[in-house]
Parts: structure tokens; sequence; C-alpha cells
């Protein structure tokens, strides 16, 4: 048995024939025939089949062999063979392709969940994780991370259509309930094509921003993303998603939930326009119309769930109102706190005003004012000034007409009874809690979006689904780890000490991986994962466009 390699050129083009072969006698005379085609084969992959020939056939000796063998240690083989596993579960390498600028995407989404930072750093990474063998990569540099982004962004519709219909792959499968909401994120710089001032969420002020929409499926699995201008109002990005459910996963009659700054009467319409229905709350002042109306009653509110109905057109609209009695309690702990902290600043700026005479009081009385506003407690408290000194003024009525409403809400839905109880409008309007874990986990628990540093709007829009694919993986990995004391992170990093031992005989190297520590068996085995003893070498080196020489802080 011998391997049988051709070259020949045509073209100035190199073409390479390799065959795995062997001799045989047939009437006295000598022949060969082909056992395999090798020519799709790796040099490694060629040079270990030959050596196997040899050791087969007693050309090398096995204690020679021994003493040539040389172990170094290699590359972080945890991390990325785990995640690329829980991936594979979810059906996300298979969609995105095999392209190399799909691989390098996904490279993109392991390393949001390896160690959160920018695209440059995600090179660096690379030389320590075995990106390359696990994923059959050659070298990269940041600027081919660039590309995955806008790659990321070009094809995100068809992604989120193939990883929806392979979760739910026929009509009876899919959800009959969508969750909906939205956050922010800030940017940094000036020039982001989709960043504005709007609603800030993440309390940096002169920061601009973008709008995040996440659609997920009554489980508060990720369906969807979208990204909007930093100054879009949320119930403005509600339409988008009732299209995408209709026209993109084909759903009907199904419910959309969401707060009580999403669905309003123009999203309502529109939500009647395509026969779906929805589940929503109203606002206080909406509550407070509606009891000035006699439509509700304050004694209605109670810990059990109340239930109403009014008459709207050719529909009814049903009531569920509900008195949380340990909300209650933090209501009015939290309005008393603000009251505290006005009466320090009203003592601090008549403190002020006394030791600097020449002081203006009506500036210290604006400064209250605006405190008062911020506080969002202008309905019954105001400051008023005598003299050089300033008094904060409380309206028990009017604070005794707030306190009625603590604790208290009300949810809105067009579900009819037959389709839906009040305890189920209730537990549904609380799933809403899986999309706000989503986004605490996309900003502040691993993944970390922000700040975003992109300014082309296609990158951001790839960064943002590139994270949104990355909650996807952190939520089988928290799942599957419940039961170990170690939060995801810490998972993490524990298959980040775990390195394969590169092993070199003459010209051929390979990955051997030694048997884990216990704490990592723990970790595969909830995962129902296990490590393969060998694994190929690529010997790619990774080597960034940009150096840190010269730039180096630390």
């Amino acid at each position: 048995m011998h391997i049988d390699i051709c070259e020949t050129k045509h073209k100035n083009k190199t073409y390479r024939r390799v065959l795995l072969r062997e001799s045989y006698y047939e009437g006295g005379e000598s022949k060969k025939r082909t056992i395999a085609n090798l020519s799709k084969c790796t040099d490694e992959e060629i040079k270990a089949i030959q050596f196997a020939i040899e050791l087969n056939r007693g050309d090398s000796d096995l204690e020679t062999i021994c003493q040539e063998l040389e172990f170094t240690q290699g590359q972080i083989i945890g991390t990325v063979y785990v995640l690329n596993e829980v991936a594979k579960r979810l059906n996300i390498p298979q969609i995105l392709g095999r392209q190399r600028i799909a691989k390098l995407a996904l490279w993109l989404i392991f390393a949001r969940i390896i160690d959160q930072g920018s695209r440059l750093s995600a090179v660096r990474l690379a030389q320590s994780h075995a990106v390359c063998d696990v994923l059959d990569l050659k070298e990269f540099t940041e600027d081919d991370l660039y590309q995955a982004l806008e790659w990321l962004a070009d094809h995100q519709q068809r992604i989120e259509d193939q990883l929806y219909k392979a979760k739910y792959p026929t009509p009876k499968d899919r959800p009959k309930l969508y969750l909906y909401d939205v956050t922010s994120s800030y940017v940094e710089g000036e020039k982001n094509e989709l960043a504005d001032f709007g609603y800030d969420r993440d309390k940096k002020k002169g920061k601009r921003m973008i709008v995040i929409g996440l659609l997920g499926d009554n489980e508060g699995d990720p369906l969807s993303v979208e990204v909007f201008k930093g100054n879009t109002q949320d119930p403005k990005t509600f339409h988008s998603q009732i299209r995408k459910v209709v026209k993109r996963f084909k759903c009907t009659h199904i419910t959309m939930v969401g707060d009580r700054g999403m669905i309003k009467s123009p999203q309502i319409e529109d939500l009647k326009d395509f026969k779906l229905h929805y589940i929503t709350a109203i606002t206080k002042p909406q509550i407070r119309s509606m009891m000035k109306k006699g439509i509700i009653q304050l004694s209605l509110f109670d810990a059990t769930l109340c239930e109403l109905e009014e008459e709207d057109g050719d529909s009814v609209i049903r009531y569920i109102l509900r008195r949380n009695p340990i909300r209650a309690e933090k209501d009015k702990a939290t309005r008393e706190a603000k009251i505290a902290k006005l009466r320090e600043v009203v003592q601090d700026r008549n403190q002020y005003l006394l030791d600097h005479p020449k002081a203006q009081v009506v500036v210290a009385e604006r400064y209250v004012t605006t405190k008062i506003t911020k506080l969002k407690l202008s309905s019954f408290v105001e400051v008023q000034s005598e003299g050089q000194t300033l008094t904060l003024v409380i309206d028990e009525e009017k604070s005794c007409e707030v306190e009625e409403l603590d604790g208290c809400y009300v949810l809105k839905t067009d579900l009819t009874k037959s389709e839906a109880s009040k305890e189920t409008i209730h537990e549904r309007y609380k799933d809403l809690k899986y999309i706000e874990e989503a986004f605490r986990w996309i900003k502040t628990v691993l993944l970390e979006i922000r700040p975003i540093y992109v300014t082309k709007e296609k990158r951001t829009r790839g960064h943002v689904f590139e994270v949104m694919l990355a909650y996807k993986i952190t939520r089988v990995l928290k799942e599957s780890w419940k039961d170990i004391e170690m939060t995801v992170g810490e998972g993490i990093n524990a298959l980040s000490s775990f390195c394969s031992l590169l092993v070199h005989l003459r010209s051929v190297t390979w990955n051997r991986i030694p048997t884990p520590r216990k704490d990592i068996i723990d970790l595969l085995s909830a995962l129902n994962l296990s490590l393969p003893s060998v694994f190929p070498h690529k010997g790619v080196r990774i080597q960034p466009r940009k150096k840190i020489k010269g730039t180096r802080v630390k």
C-alpha cells in the first residue's frame, strides 16, 4: 500500500491528484488498484496516512518513533469546541453556511461570549483559542471581521427565517403568543449612522443612542432583533414586528404581548387589520380616567384578580385588575425616600442661601423645582420661598390620591374568555420578564453590547444581530448548567483554561486532548458532550493588522 501523488500544470495553474493505492499480482503480472482518492485531504492528513503505512509495514521502529515524539502546550480548545457543539444544536452553523465569511461571523458570536470586546480583540483572542482548528479557518484580521459584521446584516432576514423554520418546522408547531419589547444602547463618538438623542435608558448624559427591538416566542427565545434610530419612540417600532410575524413567519390568529408603553390605540388598530390579538397594560393616568368615568372602582383592586368588560364596537375589551401588596409597599417606600431626598436638597439650598446673602433665591427655587419634576413628584409637591428661605409644600389630599394606586395595575386584552382566562392573561403578560432578562444579559450580565464603537449602519445592525445569536447560545448554557454551582461566565472561564497538547512527530503535528479535570467534566456532562481524544492541527498563525506597540497603556 502506498500514496501516489501526481501534479500537473495547465494554464499557469497547478492541479494535484493524491491516491491511496496498493499493488497486487494477477496471473503473474504486477498490477495496481486505487483504494481511495485523497486529493481533498490536507498535507498534514496525507503525511499522517503515509506515516501509518510506514509503521504498518515495519519501515519505522516503534521505539525510535517514541523517542522522536515532542509535546508542547497547544491552544485553548475547550470554549470554542463546546460553543460550536451547542451552536450546532441550534442550527446556527448550518444556517450561516460553510463560506469563510460565515465561519468568521460564527467566531464573532463565540468571541462575544468568551471575552466581550472589539473586532480587534476578537482577532487577538483567536491567537490563544483553537478557532482555526475547530472552525477550519485560515488567517484573518480585524478587517475580515468587520466584513463579517456587514455580511451578518445583509443576511439577517434569511438567517432569522431559517432559524425560525428549524425550530418550528410546521404551522401546528408555531407558538400562538409572541413577546416584544425595546431597549436602547449608547454609542461612542458622533458619527454612528443610526445614533441620535432619545430616551436614555442607560443614563449616559450627552451620549447618542440606538433603539433595539427584540421579538421572542412564548418561551422568551429570541426570534428577531431590529435596530432603530435613537430618537424612535417605542410604539413606532411595533408595526414592523406585526408584519414580520405575519409576512415572514406566516403566523395567523396569534397574540402579541407588549408593555403599557408599547401597544396603544394606533398599534391596536394595526393588529385588528391583521386579525391579531394583544395583551398589554394601561397607564396610571388611564386608570384614573376610567375611575372618573365610573368604569373602574378603587374597591376592585385586590390581591386576587378581578375582571371587567367594555364594549368596543364589534369586540369586547377585557380589563384584568390587581393590587400587588408587595409592590404597594415598595411604591410607598420609594415615594417617601424621594421626599426625604427633596428635604435634604431644600436644606442644602437654604444653607447655601444663608452663607451667601447675595445669592438669588429664585435660582435656588428653580433648582429644587427641577429636582421635583425629575423625581416625578410634581403632582403633589411644590417649593415655595419666603425671603431667603425655601419651604417644601406637600398637598396631603393629592398625596393620598397618588397612594391609592400604589401596587395597582390593569391589563388589557381583546381575547375572549373562551380563548384565555384572566389567570392566563395575567401569566402571559408576566412572560415579558423573559425579554427583560434577555436585555439584562445582552447589556450587562455577560455579552456587553454597549458601548457601540462602529459607525456604519450595516456594522451596527450586524453587531446587534451577533449579540442576539450569542444570547441564544448562552440561554442553552444557562439552562444546562443551572444545577452546577457555577455561573455561565464562570463556566466559560473554566473552559478557557482547558488547552490541547500538541504532539509533533517528524513533519506531522496534531492536537491530543488530555483528560479534563472534574469541574470541566461536570460542565461537559451537563451539556451531554464529550471531547474527542485527538483533533487536527492546522498550524494557522493569526496576526492582527493593528499592532499595540507604541499604544500600550500597561
